[in-house]
């Protein structure tokens, strides 16, 4: 496991590197530049030069690389270049938007989707898993965005029952009212409950008549102790994988949910940035998204590692 764990680490950090080589890169390939925001329209070309040159923006590319690297492992990650302001600042307070929303999913889809997916595998080819297979398959379909829409239309302006955005309200704010993070976080949940209850679905229906479980019946013992003590925890190692990809997902569907109901989490303030050029902003945003990605699936992997251990020499 120990070993296991060194190399895991070592690939991690690997990641980490090309994930700072793509996000420098990438966002340098962002049409136009914050010098074009700041002058507006009717700036002319001397006065973009003259805040590129300002900025830092007028120099080679391999230069700014290894300038903002050497920053960014010393944890300074700059200043925003519209507000002035230290980009970790912004960021951090916006993180904790982001984490209630991502929590409170994981909170409703892990529990549902093992009840869904062990309901529905316990009872293959049978009306309950059909209908469960055609409810994920017709709901994971939908965009997010498409999804978010038909059930503001619904619940909000059609029903009334609930606020069609999170207008007004701050991240301080969003814990005491609960009614605002029910669109959200429906939304948020829909795609990641479909992937998560098929693949434990999977893992229950393989298992169920495997080898183990039928020797454990031969035995005498319970059924109800079979599919509890046996079945369900060897079906989970599949499942810690894929919920850490449901992590993933709950990230990039926090850009498209937040922007939809205007909640001011790290979604929010991701696509602002990029629509104010603010390179640095950009970069933080962009970073705290994709080693959240590689920190979590590293934890999956040894989670996965430590339920099913690969040994030298087993088959």
């Amino acid at each position: 496991m120990f070993r296991y764990a060194l190399s895991r680490v070592a690939v991690a950090a690997g990641q980490c590197f090309a994930v700072l080589v793509a996000v420098f890169a990438l966002t340098s390939l962002l049409p136009g530049d914050t010098a074009d925001v700041l002058i507006g329209e009717q700036g002319t070309e001397e006065q973009a030069a003259l805040v590129r040159a300002r900025l830092g923006l007028d120099q080679p590319v391999v230069s700014r690389f290894g300038s903002w690297l050497h920053a960014v492992l010393q944890g300074d990650f700059g200043r925003s270049l519209v507000t002035g302001l230290p980009v970790t600042h912004e960021v951090t307070a916006r993180l904790g938007t982001t984490a209630l929303l991502a929590g409170c999913a994981l909170a409703v889809v892990v529990p549902l989707a093992l009840l869904l997916g062990v309901a529905s595998g316990l009872r293959e080819g049978s009306w309950i898993d059909r209908a469960l297979n055609g409810a994920t398959v017709l709901l994971h379909a939908v965009p997010e965005f498409v999804l978010g829409l038909l059930l503001v239309a619904w619940l909000s302006l059609g029903l009334g029952l609930l606020p069609a955005t999170a207008a007004g309200t701050t991240g301080a704010q969003l814990p005491g009212t609960p009614q605002v993070l029910v669109l959200p976080v429906g939304v948020l949940v829909s795609r990641q409950l479909c992937d998560l209850a098929r693949q434990v679905r999977i893992g229950v229906a393989e298992r169920k008549d495997g080898p183990m479980a039928s020797h454990l019946r031969l035995l005498g013992l319970d059924e109800h102790r079979i599919v509890v003590r046996h079945v369900v925890p060897n079906a989970l190692a599949p499942a810690v994988q894929q919920l850490a990809r449901c992590v993933d997902g709950l990230l990039g569907g926090a850009v498209v949910v937040e922007s939809l109901f205007a909640v001011s989490g790290l979604g929010t303030g991701f696509v602002e940035a990029v629509q104010n050029r603010d390179l640095p902003a950009v970069q933080c945003y962009a970073l705290v998204f994709a080693l959240t990605a590689v920190a979590v699936n590293l934890l999956a992997d040894l989670a996965v590692h430590r339920l099913v251990p690969v040994r030298e020499g087993r088959a």
